[in-house]
């Protein structure tokens, strides 16, 4: 690996390394724009904590060795299987204790996690042998799209019941509960909307902290939203130092066989393979523009990689998968950061991924963070799961996706009223023929069946 250049101003391309107290400030940084995502996938789920954050820097590096140091992309856990965990527990009877699934169930979605991985690399193997036309074929826009508006819709209810308390009557505690909520909501969306620069990209952690001022503002006038670290965080770690209280080995556990946690969660992976094939596409505007301004000759062809990415993301999933962390994508928010800072060097994201291994050691740390009031989670929930639903979309609108043609509105309004009806009407699982079927699952597979059908004798057209 290249050693830092002289021209460091432009910024720093994937084979280049910052001097070492750049290098750490930058994976700091990293850090924490990948933080509030990935705690709050943990903490909705009921996935540990400590775990989830190992996960994510483990998976980190086996990202960027699979693809040669040559992709910089943070690997993170994935919104998109929030319904499809939900599902699972829902079909086999497991609830959260203190915000916490049983190992057991945790271990079920393992097992789905790890197959889902499958599901990227089929899509990275198509791309390789038959080019990137082929992914698109099996899953247009018009099938992501409106799979990724489902997946945030069916959550609404999820997000509402953590921002509203179900109190019977009204009471200090539940009014503090619902204007703690606003409070995070608003700020969160304020944030978003005003904050520019580096700020602008801790919108989440930013919401997340003025939700917890005005918790502790409540707390001083005797309401207390704040909630201790369970006892089965701490309990299931393999491996403490005295009683744990300051340092504790994440709680890793083994996948168990679940075919339903299978068919609920392997089917979501088709959501994320639009979302990490745009994220090469920008990787590779942006790279190249700092090749450009820094006078290095040598081309950064990204996009030819969009089949080692998508083999790596399905890696990814299966090394998450086996330690007990959740399945993820590469992040945005770490893109977006090295777009801003030009620094999109794979050595920092490297640091970055060790940092994150080593915070998931420290108890403190992970007291802070289960601390969070869930009436905070709640109000980042709304703006969360509301943007899933609009990234749906997003993709059919970048995709240009034709809203007359009846074989588009046929397939789109099949996966949205299998995938949202299946949410209220059965909670998750439609019963068909004796099997409980996901509904997210269940849409997304109808409607890549339905498309390949209506296709069938369709002329192409050159769209020039």
């Amino acid at each position: 690996m290249e050693k830092e250049t002289l021209n460091t101003a432009a910024g720093y391309l994937p084979d280049e390394r910052p001097s070492f107290g750049k290098l750490l400030l930058y994976a700091i940084q990293q850090v924490i724009v990948m933080f509030p995502a990935t705690v709050t996938v943990a903490l909705v789920t009921g996935f540990q904590v400590s775990t989830t954050i190992f996960a994510s820097g483990l998976a980190t590096l086996f990202f960027i060795l699979i693809t040669g140091r040559k992709i910089p992309l943070y690997y993170g856990s994935s919104f998109a299987y929030l319904t499809a965990i939900s599902s699972m527990c829902a079909a086999e009877g497991f609830v959260k204790v203190d915000g916490i699934l049983p190992t057991e169930a945790i271990q079920y979605a393992q097992f789905g996690i790890i197959l889902s991985g499958f599901v990227s690399i089929a899509a990275g193997l198509l791309v390789r042998f038959f080019g990137t036309k082929s992914v698109e074929t099996i899953l247009p826009a018009s099938i992501t799209g409106p799979v990724a508006m489902i997946i945030g819709l069916t959550l609404a209810g999820n997000a509402l019941s953590d921002a509203v308390p179900n109190a019977e009557t009204v009471t200090a505690e539940s009014s503090m509960w619902i204007v703690v909520a606003l409070i995070t909501l608003i700020s969160t969306i304020v944030y978003s909307k005003y904050l520019k620069g580096f700020l602008g990209q801790l919108p989440l952690l930013l919401g997340a902290l003025t939700g917890c001022l005005a918790a502790a503002v409540a707390y001083a006038f005797g309401v207390n939203l704040f909630r201790a670290m369970p006892a089965a965080a701490l309990e299931a770690s393999i491996w403490k130092l005295g009683d744990g209280s300051f340092f504790a080995i994440p709680a890793f556990s083994l996948p168990k066989v679940s075919w339903t946690a299978c068919a609920a969660i392997m089917p979501i992976a088709i959501a994320t393979i639009p979302e990490s094939t745009a994220h090469m596409y920008q990787l590779d505007i942006y790279v190249n523009d700092v090749a450009r301004r820094k006078g290095v000759k040598k081309r950064y062809n990204l996009v030819d990689l969009l089949d080692r990415n998508l083999i790596g993301d399905g890696i990814c999933d299966m090394i998450s998968g086996v330690v007990g962390g959740p399945a993820g994508t590469n992040y945005g928010e770490n893109i977006s950061t090295m777009a801003i800072t030009k620094v999109f060097s794979t050595s920092v994201l490297s640091v970055a991924a060790i940092i994150a291994m080593v915070i998931s050691f420290f108890t403190p740390l992970i007291k802070v963070i289960y601390g969070i009031p869930l009436a905070v989670i709640g109000g980042l929930e709304i703006y969360l799961f509301g943007a899933i639903a609009a990234q749906g979309i997003a993709i059919m609108i970048e995709k240009k996706v034709d809203m007359f043609s009846s074989k588009n509105i046929a397939v789109i309004a099949s996966i949205m009223v299998i995938g949202i009806g299946g949410n209220y009407a059965f909670g998750g699982n439609i019963p068909f023929f004796g099997i409980q079927v996901p509904c997210i699952a269940g849409a997304a597979i109808f409607g890549i069946i339905l498309n390949l059908i209506l296709s069938v004798g369709e002329k192409k057209t050159d769209v020039r």
